[in-house]
């Protein structure tokens, strides 16, 4: 078992490869690592178990943009002479395509309005119901307070029996009225 203290710079030398990635390989392989005197890192490297081939680049996927762009710099800054004989069937075929195009997007156009109109119609409809809802909460929990208050017979004036029937009176007018108002 040779050990030897290398640089990241005579790590790579030694592997061909760059600094960074011989730093990057020494960190993944957690091989120990001290600082010299010179305050360089140095990293413990068994020479005898050293074996290392590096994986071959991969090239990056370029999206479907930078390919169309790639193509249209290749072209010629412009293939077409003006007014030239030779390029009216390419002109025509473009100015057709163009006016297809026009068309796809008008129709997509109508649509996206036509769904913007019913967003709006329906978020009409649920500020609507909304608000009516928080409306019969507060009925709701009007009459529960009338009901509780009738149960307990707790009403300053007249007597129990009177002010019973006084409440449900009220009650019932309230009952009406929710009715009414639900009706709507």
């Amino acid at each position: 078992m040779c050990v030897a203290l290398l640089t990241y710079a005579d790590l790579s030398a030694r592997l061909n490869i760059s600094r960074e990635a011989a730093r990057s390989l020494a960190r993944r392989r957690r091989w120990p690592r001290s600082r010299s005197e010179d305050g360089k890192a140095l990293v413990s490297v068994d020479l005898a178990e050293l074996r290392y081939t590096p994986r071959p680049r991969r090239a990056r996927r370029a999206d479907h943009v930078d390919a169309s762009l790639a193509k249209v710099e290749a072209l010629e800054p412009f293939p077409f002479q003006r007014d030239s004989l030779e390029n009216a069937p390419e002109i025509a075929a473009l100015k057709a395509e163009i006016a297809r195009l026009e068309e796809v997007a008008a129709a997509y156009r109508a649509v996206f309005e036509r769904e913007r109109e019913r967003a709006d119609r329906l978020a009409a409809e649920l500020t609507q119901a909304a608000a009516e809802t928080t409306a019969a909460n507060a009925w709701a929990a009007r009459l529960e307070d009338e009901m509780a208050d009738l149960r307990a017979g707790r009403r300053d004036g007249g007597t129990i029996a009177g002010q019973a029937a006084r409440r449900l009176g009220h009650l019932a007018a309230a009952i009406v009225q929710a009715d009414r108002a639900a009706r709507r």
